[in-house]
Parts: C-alpha cells; sequence; structure tokens
C-alpha cells in the first residue's frame, strides 16, 4: 500500500529514547528513529510532538509482512503539510528586493504632487 518516498499522515502514540511511535491508519503503524527526527542534535524526542497530534512523515521503508513503516521527518515540514524544506517558498525578502524602487518612486511622485484643495 505505502512506498518509499511517500509523505503519509500519522498520529504520535508514544516516545521512547530512541524515536517517535506513530499509527498511520488502521493497518499501519511506524517509528520515526532519533536519527530521522532533525539533522542536529535531538536532546529529547518529546520535544517534536505531543501524544495525539497529527504530523506529516516521509515513508523510508516499508515491512508488509509486520505492516510497519520507518519513517523521517528530517526535511520535511512535518507539522505543516510535509512538503520537502526545498519545495517551500523560500523567496525570503526577494519581493521587497524586487518592488522597492518602484514602491519608492511612487512614492516620491505622490509626495512631488501639488496639494490642490
Amino acid at each position: 500500500m505505502y512506498k518509499i518516498n511517500d509523505i503519509v499522515k500519522c498520529t504520535i502514540t508514544g516516545f521512547k529514547e530512541y524515536g517517535i511511535f506513530v499509527k498511520v491508519d488502521q493497518e499501519y503503524d511506524g517509528l520515526i528513529h532519533i536519527s530521522e527526527i532533525s539533522s542536529s542534535f535531538v536532546r529529547n524526542v518529546t520535544d517534536y510532538g505531543e501524544i495525539g497530534e497529527e504530523i506529516y512523515a516521509l515513508v523510508i521503508a516499508v515491512d508488509e509482512s509486520t505492516k510497519h513503516l520507518k519513517l523521517s521527518i528530517k526535511n520535511i515540514n512535518y507539522k505543516v503539510d510535509g512538503k520537502s524544506m526545498e519545495e517551500r517558498d523560500n523567496s525570503g525578502f526577494l519581493p521587497l528586493k524586487e518592488n522597492l524602487n518602484i514602491w519608492i518612486n511612487e512614492k516620491l511622485q505622490e509626495i512631488k504632487k501639488p496639494n490642490i484643495k
């Protein structure tokens, strides 16, 4: 049913010092190993969610015989939509850079207009 690189919505069911346990659907459960939580040091896995919270995870391995998924939240926006961090809009200040001169010129024109009443 699931395949590697699928993004799945799941519910956190438990924590151990080595990872986060989740329920994916009626049949499948999964583990997000501590090494798949963040590229940075993970002090406490409970910092990444709460029991009952719905999150998104990336499927990195599937065991059909046990209906168990190995999952990762390392490089995705797991709290919002599961999209890869690279897919997200990283435009930052680009709109400001592209429009600043236009906005300045518009304001200068507005200031220079005679105030007729």
